[in-house]
């Protein structure tokens, strides 16, 4: 038991990290109602990471950082950009980036014979294994993004800087969840609380999120089943038990 929780802890920390970061995020997405932009920006990342990768570069090196941080604030700018110019069809655009990076992961990893394995890695994440010193980068990097967001007033979180706050929050949560794990801590938690009074929607999204990366871890190991899937499952059931609750509750 001692063994597991050693596994599960820095798990669980990884999980709270990526949740102080996209709780904000996902409330702010939700209102602009661009819904899938943390997937295209996410695999934008990873596309990064994959050229990177293809380079011989380590994974977690400065190089690899610095390729998937580049891709992702390219990717942000382009679709902050896309944001005044194209109005209504943003989304579609959005779309569009999320195939084009996804292809072009696909292109990259075809002549690599383990490229089905870090694809999947890319995808579902290994949460399991992130180790202390990648955590407490991680605490360094989301302390800075929480005194930005802070530091932004309510204009400028509606402008460029929104976006660009956003490219290195999902770069450094792909890296710890992997992008499904990302969306779903992005979208759920702000979507099972939209209903709810604005002074509550923070701590009901904490509890939700809090909620889905607990039972998934905790049921992940009891079942022996891959954890970011388990997690993403746990937290569609949190957000409908909260959001069923909250409809009871507010009449809504």
């Amino acid at each position: 038991m001692t063994a597991q929780w050693e596994i599960l802890a820095p798990a669980l920390l990884a999980g709270c990290l990526v949740l102080a970061t996209h709780i904000p995020l996902g409330r702010e997405v939700l209102r602009r109602g661009i819904i899938f932009i943390d997937l295209a920006i996410a695999q934008i990342a990873g596309l990064g990471v994959m050229a990177a990768a293809r380079l011989g570069w380590e994974a977690h090196g400065w190089r690899a950082q610095l390729a998937a941080v580049a891709g992702a604030l390219l990717g942000a700018l382009a679709l902050g950009l896309a944001e005044r110019r194209l109005g209504r069809h943003q989304e579609a655009v959005i779309g569009v980036a999320f195939v084009l990076a996804a292809s072009g992961g696909i292109l990259l990893l075809a002549g690599d014979a383990h490229g089905g394995e870090a694809l999947r890695e890319l995808l579902v994440g290994q949460i399991l294994w992130v180790d202390w010193p990648l955590l407490a980068r991680a605490a360094g990097v989301t302390a800075a993004l929480l005194g930005g967001w802070a530091l932004l007033g309510t204009g400028a979180r509606r402008g460029i800087g929104f976006y660009l706050l956003f490219a290195v929050a999902v770069t450094l949560s792909v890296q710890l969840v992997g992008v499904y794990l990302v969306f779903a801590s992005l979208i759920v938690p702000a979507l099972a609380t939209a209903q709810q009074p604005p002074r509550r929607q923070l701590p009901a999204a904490w509890a939700v999120g809090l909620a889905g990366y607990g039972a998934g871890l905790a049921l992940s190991a009891w079942l022996d089943l891959p954890s970011g899937a388990v997690i993403v499952w746990c937290l569609a059931l949190a957000g409908v038990v909260w959001r069923l609750a909250g409809a009871r509750r507010f009449g809504v």
